[in-house]
């Protein structure tokens, strides 16, 4: 499970980074596109409008900035449409395949859950199925002990009774023995 609260805390780390990218790539264009509104305005400033000479050429050079409002516009554009739109729809399907990822962690655990339940329960059976094995084992050998007991007195009371019928046995009587 380590390797995989890992992985999680680098997706959520790379979240917040990709959410602080936006926040820093939204201030630019802000910056650049105020920035571009602040020197549109400088260049309708009618400051030396009159001047003539190279002082007025000069002049009205420097105060030229509509090309370069123009040109940061323009950037302003293009890091909305090429930078922070693409880091957007990056979070929103990020966002997408988390809750899909979420979805089937759940589904994970609650098979997980489910199979360690099982295998408690299989565990408890088997315990139970141990004790039971134990017990009728020792049961038998109780048995078997009492049984081969009864089978060594009933031996010894055969034998016993054999005796007492050879000593009730009338004796031979002497006679010539025959060999066969």
């Amino acid at each position: 499970m380590a390797g995989f609260e890992l992985l999680l805390q680098k997706q959520l780390k790379g979240k917040q980074m990709q959410k602080e990218m936006s926040e820093f790539i939204r201030d630019w264009i802000k910056h650049e596109e105020e920035y571009a509104k602040n020197l549109a305005k400088l260049s309708q400033n009618p400051l030396a409008a009159q001047e003539e000479g190279s002082l007025g050429e000069t002049w009205a050079q420097v105060k030229s900035l509509a090309d370069e409002a123009e040109v940061y516009l323009k950037f302003s554009a293009k890091l909305h449409s090429k930078v922070e739109k693409p880091l957007m729809n990056f979070h929103e399907n990020f966002k997408k395949d988390m809750k899909k990822c979420d979805h089937h962690i759940t589904d994970l655990g609650k098979q997980l859950a489910s199979r360690y339940s099982s295998v408690e329960k299989t565990w408890k059976a088997l315990t139970e199925w141990q004790r039971e094995l134990k017990m009728k084992t020792q049961l038998l050998e109780i048995k078997l002990s009492n049984k081969t007991e009864e089978d060594i007195k009933k031996a010894w009371r055969k034998s016993t009774q054999a005796g007492d019928d050879l000593m009730h046995c009338e004796p031979l009587q002497p006679g010539p023995v025959q060999v066969v």
